[in-house]
């Protein structure tokens, strides 16, 4: 617990002046309740034997003002409590979010998306309790229970013995028993929360695939029988709770009738002062409903423990390239390096790269070419620093990678992936985000470069660019990196949808902007090559070939032979 906990703790931490406030505070309340009822019991019995009314006057004041002490601790209580809690939660939320983010690309690999929505949100939302839940009870029950017992002993040490024996039963005994008969309850609701979201998940995003092949109803009967299943866990899980609650109350219960009878045998007996029994037997009553809470600190301390596990598995996945960002800054790309790299993907035992070279300047024009599966994707993923390599080094201006700041590094890239993202909204909006600035007419002019005269600014893109077609997709992605003003293009498969004379054009006109600048091409197509300043064959991880579109066409190598397999393909369509 304490090992999954402790990110937990330390960022509880930094609100401890608002969680020390809110432990005092919540002992206070439950000692002026305790107080409360002793006072009233004392004032009971003593009027009954007609004492001085100074002694009445004196009690019936102390219970005023344990009275008054109880609701102005209780709202002081509250308010510190959950204003510590809520704090915490969006320390949680940002901290977990941050290591999210960062660990992306291997945690797909890793995760399911639905599972990690469940662990990003059904688990982060489940630790903003372990303050209220976990901690906070023990500690008051701690505080009540000891005070009460000291003030217990000066009148009865066997009422003393007595509560001490309840505050063992409802604080440790009983917990600690239900803890260990329901240890698995509270990890399968946990496991069938994951699934059901990551089935949902799956229905919604594949829906129309499975609509069109007729099985989509039999995908909503698997999510439904998720769903039972995760309905029962919880059920289950409540009944335990309920049980658990039941025993607690039940032992308070015995250990108040226990102290009745012990206690009036005391006074038969002449031992006790009978206006001390009605004190005592209240005090015992209300001292435990201090230890009402731990009737469910078992199912929230494992609660917590579970999601700080499943958050801390999440943030822990190895995935190479996961670097905070550190002090030296990129104003300028002139050079790119990278020197003798490997790297193997942390679910993979077949090496990706292996004693990859290569160098990249200003004003030189570079293509990768390769099978699919040859390594030019995860090539470019070491040189954009998403994934950092397990032997060599990748180096900027001379300096290693995971010593640049990768924000620094990334404003100075323009990306075009195989795979973008685009966000429901207009185009503006979308163009937007690689330069916030750009005004109307300089968007206007971008979109005509990337023969996307038929999209206006103010035409929506829906979620995931669904209503463009795969070529529009592709050149509204391209669109964004040309009006991002950066040095280092770094396009992967780019206009792979388009026919050859809207790609001929398109890449024209890239290649005309790109001419001062780091320009990197990831590409099937052949078409157009000859263009480039150099050249690089990949197979296997990797680099069977090097060298300009001439020196390589006369080796009559590997990029030869591709040369002529796309000849004979586009002879034969």
């Amino acid at each position: 617990m304490m090992r999954d906990a402790k990110p937990i703790l330390k960022l509880m931490l930094l609100e401890k002046k608002g969680v020390m406030l809110a432990a005092l505070l919540g002992f206070l309340a439950a000692g002026a309740s305790v107080g409360l009822l002793a006072s009233s019991g004392y004032l009971i019995s003593s009027a009954a034997l007609q004492p001085p009314l100074y002694t009445l006057t004196a009690t019936i004041v102390l219970v005023r003002f344990f009275g008054l002490l109880r609701a102005g601790s209780r709202y002081g209580e509250r308010y510190f409590s959950h204003q510590s809690t809520f704090t915490i939660l969006s320390h949680i939320r940002t901290h977990y979010f941050d290591r999210v983010v960062a660990n992306i690309p291997g945690m797909f690999r890793t995760y399911r998306s639905g599972d990690l929505l469940s662990r990003i949100t059904g688990d982060v939302e489940n630790l903003q309790f372990f303050f209220l839940r976990v901690v906070y009870p023990p500690v008051v029950m701690l505080l009540v229970f000891m005070a009460t017992i000291v003030f217990a002993s000066l009148y009865s040490m066997t009422a003393a013995f007595l509560l001490f024996v309840g505050f063992l039963l409802t604080g440790g005994v009983i917990p600690a028993w239900f803890a260990l008969k329901n240890r698995h309850s509270s990890a399968n609701v946990r496991l069938k929360r994951g699934e059901l979201a990551t089935e949902v998940t799956e229905w919604m995003s594949g829906f129309r695939e499975l609509k069109m092949h007729g099985q989509a109803s039999g995908k909503a009967k698997d999510v439904h029988h998720v769903s039972k299943r995760y309905a029962t866990e919880q059920e289950r899980e409540q009944q335990e709770l309920r049980g658990s609650e039941s025993v607690n109350v039940l032992a308070g219960l015995m250990i108040t009738w226990l102290l009745t009878f012990f206690v009036s045998l005391e006074v038969q007996n002449g031992d006790l002062h009978g206006v001390w029994l009605a004190a005592l037997i209240l005090i015992s009553l209300s001292v435990f409903e201090s230890a009402n809470p731990m009737a469910s600190f078992p199912k929230n301390a494992e609660t917590s423990r579970q999601s700080a596990e499943r958050l801390n598995l999440a943030q822990s996945e190895e995935t190479p390239g996961v670097i905070e960002a550190e002090s030296v800054s990129v104003n300028e790309i002139d050079a790119l390096q990278c020197a003798r790299c490997d790297f193997t993907y942390p679910s993979s035992e077949r090496k990706s790269l292996e004693q990859v070279s290569l160098e990249l300047n200003s004003g030189t024009r570079t293509a990768i070419v390769g099978a699919s599966g040859s390594g030019k994707t995860t090539l470019m993923h070491l040189l954009l620093g998403i994934y950092m390599p397990q032997s060599g080094h990748v180096l900027v201006n001379g300096t290693p990678l995971d010593k640049v700041n990768l924000e620094d590094y990334w404003a100075n890239c323009r990306f075009s992936l195989q795979e973008n993202h685009f966000y429901y909204g207009s185009v503006r909006e979308n163009l937007q985000l690689a330069n916030p600035t750009v005004d109307d007419q300089t968007m206007l002019d971008a979109l005509s470069a990337m023969a996307l005269q038929n999209l206006t600014l103010d035409d929506i893109v829906e979620e995931e660019a669904k209503n463009l077609s795969g070529g529009e997709r592709q050149r509204l992605a391209l669109t964004r990196a040309w009006l991002q003003e950066a040095p280092f293009w770094v396009l992967d498969e780019p206009l792979s949808a388009l026919d050859m004379t809207t790609y001929d054009q398109v890449m024209h006109k890239v290649l005309a902007k790109s001419r001062q600048d780091i320009f990197l091409l990831i590409t099937h197509q052949l078409r157009g090559l000859e263009k480039m300043d150099q050249i690089i064959v990949m197979d296997k991880g990797r680099i069977v070939e090097q060298g300009s579109y001439t020196d390589l066409v006369s080796a009559e190598g590997w990029f030869r032979e591709l040369l002529t397999i796309e000849d004979e393909l586009l002879e034969t369509s």
